[in-house]
């Protein structure tokens, strides 16, 4: 349910404006009564508050906030419950959110953003101590003040949110949301770490880590994928503020910072020496380590469980075996049986003497396996000389293959079983892609999304670019990290489909910037198209913030020697702009009313001809008079009075035969300006008489609560008396 302006909670909160609308609330500015100040008042949407479990959370939580006191936080006055009404009353802050923020300036200057982001933990640790965590710290709850102040909102809502089943978007964290949160898990301080740390991330680097086309797919890039540093979109970052980042946004929490002091001592250290290195991160797991083979002596070993006498075969029991490629599913038993089986074997027989036997099976088995490998060096060499002559039969009077295969054909023979050549994937669909990229010949090699981006030339869904490039050898098993294209940024606008030529000029420009177009008329003289409308337009496509030429008519080109300019009338009152009309000898034309957003009440929207067009005077200028919002169109402000003037009381004795010419005018001030109405007059009367002051329903300017009733002398413009007049805003019938 909205609220109306007027409209007072509990006999003391009188509702001014709505400022804001969430997914969980609405927002109103208001004032309180009782102790005459601006407040804020959050009003749980219709849809939450036929939630009895949701509204006792809710309140048990929010009252919980409303003992939180800092400088860095919202404060809470009041939670009140009136009838199907739940909603917490708290400190108005004049500013601007850390989103809008953002999005005025792009990156914001690191030292700036370190100031923000202290005062942001600083709050944020307040209610730590308390034993209160937000889950959903994001620059939407938070609010820069005027004076610089930062501070943080939401608390409590936010918990009592989380124990719900809301979807990402109307929760608005997806972007911000931690590893744990988003599968569900256990959340403490660290999640809100975890938050603040994407948040700094996107003050500096202009934009959020990870980004996708539904909430699913960037909870799991939350989950799964590698965050790309900040310095890649912001160079200037210094080392220690993205190692800062880097810490709290660790997949695992007992990697991250574990209280917000120790963000709030490093943010500081970072201030003073930001290039230092002293930011603590836990280094991964190495799973890069080369594949040691084992040879036979060891898988004899292994099989049997005996300790090899010499020195060198017995270091060689103790060494690791590390798989490079653990999913090929490759079974890492053989180490542990390495490592164990010879020292149950020593522990159940205790030290045991050489053996020659051993060490002449040792011997003719190194006999045999050299005699094994020799024997087939030469059968391949065999095979390589008679397969090279009989193709030199085929070949003979044929033209020799490019160079370039040649090459390509040896290179590809000189790779080892473990390395692959990268093919080619740009421009492929994803699926497509990652298909090709794990078939066998390949290799299996591993395709990962690094981000998606907007691309004007390839299309939604398809490879933009791919790192290692085609043509790189690469181990087996590697990584291909590739970009993926989320179609063109902006939707391109066929201006053909939208009629223009059926428009005026000022019709057209007012439907092209309604779709983001930047629009610049180009008045031209026509013998063949009536004045105002359009000649022609370029380009007939276009895409969002580019600027579209329009070419208007003048009409025929004639004698302008005595034409002049139409003056701009547009955004003043119908009063004054009949003035400025007539003071350059132009004449009204036809008057229209128009609703309107964004153009007050009883001003001009539009003219014709526009101001500026060389005409004749005398000319009749058509206009459009805004009708207000449909808000204003809703309620209308009313005020009367009931009153008598004694005329005898300004003339004296002599008053019978006296006779004076009177008018009653109502004054208001209206954005800054005294505006004038006639409500009575002018009107002739003796002396004697008296003047009676009687009005029930007197309509005043939207928005204005004050005016006058004014008794005018029209002879001599004096004032004889005035009344004050209270106007209340009442609904349209």
């Amino acid at each position: 349910m909205i609220l109306r302006p007027g409209t007072f909670l509990q006999d003391r909160y009188e509702i001014l404006e709505q400022i804001g609308s969430g997914g969980m609330s609405d927002v109103y500015k208001a004032l309180c009564h009782k102790l005459n100040r601006l407040v804020a008042i959050k009003v749980l949407k219709e849809e939450l508050s036929t939630d009895s479990n949701f509204v006792s959370k809710f309140k048990m939580e929010a009252q919980a906030a409303a003992r939180l006191s800092h400088p860095n936080i919202v404060n809470v006055y009041d939670v009140v419950d009136e009838g199907a009404l739940h909603y917490i009353v708290m400190e108005l802050i004049e500013g601007i959110t850390l989103k809008n923020y953002i999005s005025k300036k792009g990156c914001l200057d690191v030292k700036e953003a370190i100031g923000i982001a202290i005062q942001v933990a600083q709050g944020i640790a307040a209610a730590h101590d308390q034993g209160i965590i937000h889950r959903d710290i994001k620059p939407q709850n938070i609010i820069i003040a005027r004076d610089g102040k930062v501070k943080v909102a939401d608390f409590g809502i936010a918990r009592a949110a989380s124990t719900q089943t809301l979807s990402a978007t109307a929760m608005g964290s997806v972007h911000y949301i931690s590893p744990e949160q988003a599968r569900g898990g256990y959340s403490d301080t660290r999640s809100d770490i975890y938050s603040l740390g994407i948040t700094m991330y996107e003050m500096v680097a202009g934009r959020v880590p990870f980004e996708g086309d539904n909430t699913v797919t960037v909870a799991l890039a939350h989950l799964e994928d590698p965050i790309t540093p900040p310095s890649y979109y912001n160079q200037h970052i210094p080392v220690s503020m993205e190692n800062i980042i880097l810490k709290c946004t660790e997949k695992k929490p007992e990697y991250r910072y574990g209280y917000m002091q120790e963000v709030i001592s490093d943010l500081r250290r970072s201030l003073v020496n930001p290039d230092d290195d002293f930011v603590h991160i836990n280094e991964p797991l190495d799973n890069d380590s080369q594949t040691m083979i084992i040879g036979a002596p060891e898988l004899e070993q292994i099989r049997t469980g005996r300790r090899s006498p010499s020195p060198e075969s017995g270091s060689r029991n103790n060494i690791g075996y590390h798989d490079q490629q653990p999913e090929r599913g490759r079974d890492r038993q053989p180490e542990r049986g390495r490592d164990r089986q010879p020292e149950r074997r020593n522990n159940q027989s205790g030290k045991r003497k050489n053996n020659p036997d051993d060490n002449v099976n040792s011997k003719i088995e190194k006999i045999l396996t050299a005699a094994g490998l020799l024997a087939a060096v030469i059968i391949v060499a065999v095979v390589i000389i008679v397969f090279t002559k009989v193709g030199g039969l085929f070949r003979k009077g044929t033209p020799k293959e490019p160079e370039s295969i040649t090459t390509q054909e040896s290179s590809e023979e000189s790779l080892s079983e473990k390395e692959v050549v990268v093919p080619d994937v740009v421009g492929l669909a994803e699926n497509t892609a990652r298909e090709k990229l794990g078939d066998s010949d390949n290799g299996k090699l591993d395709m990962r999304i690094k981000d998606y981006v907007f691309d004007d030339n390839v299309e939604k869904g398809d490879v933009v670019s791919q790192d290692p490039e085609e043509g790189t050898v690469v181990n087996k098993y590697s990584r291909v990290d590739v970009y993926i294209s989320k179609g063109p940024e902006f939707v391109t606008i066929d201006l053909t489909l939208l009629a223009l030529d059926t428009l005026t000029a000022e019709e057209a420009k007012t439907l092209l910037e309604d779709k983001g177009l930047i629009v610049n008329i180009d008045p031209q003289n026509s013998e063949t198209v009536e004045i105002g409308k359009i000649i022609s337009y370029s380009p007939e496509k276009a895409k969002e913030g580019e600027t579209v030429t329009i070419v208007s008519s003048l009409g025929p080109e004639i004698d302008t020697s005595n034409y002049v300019a139409v003056p701009e009338i547009t955004g003043q009152s119908e009063e004054v702009g009949l003035e400025i009309l007539a003071d350059h000898g132009f004449i009204q034309g036809q008057a229209t009313e128009a609703a309107s957003e964004t153009v007050p009440i009883g001003a001009i929207i539009s003219q014709t001809p526009i101001a500026g067009t060389m005409t004749e005077p005398g000319t009749a200028v058509s206009y459009v008079v805004s009708s207000g919002s449909a808000q204003q169109a809703a309620y209308k402000y009313l005020a009367s009075i009931d009153k008598s003037y004694q005329l005898q009381n300004v003339i004296g004795p002599g008053s019978p035969s006296t006779q004076l010419t009177l008018k009653i005018r109502l004054k208001q001030n209206v954005n800054g300006r005294d505006e004038y109405r006639d409500l009575l007059g002018p009107v002739t009367m003796a002396g004697d008489q008296i003047l009676p002051v009687v009005f029930k329903n007197i309509e005043g300017a939207y928005g204005v609560t004050t005016g006058e009733i004014e008794i005018i002398n029209v002879d001599t413009g004096e004032i004889l008396n005035s009344y004050a007049l209270t106007f209340i805003p009442m609904p349209q019938s």
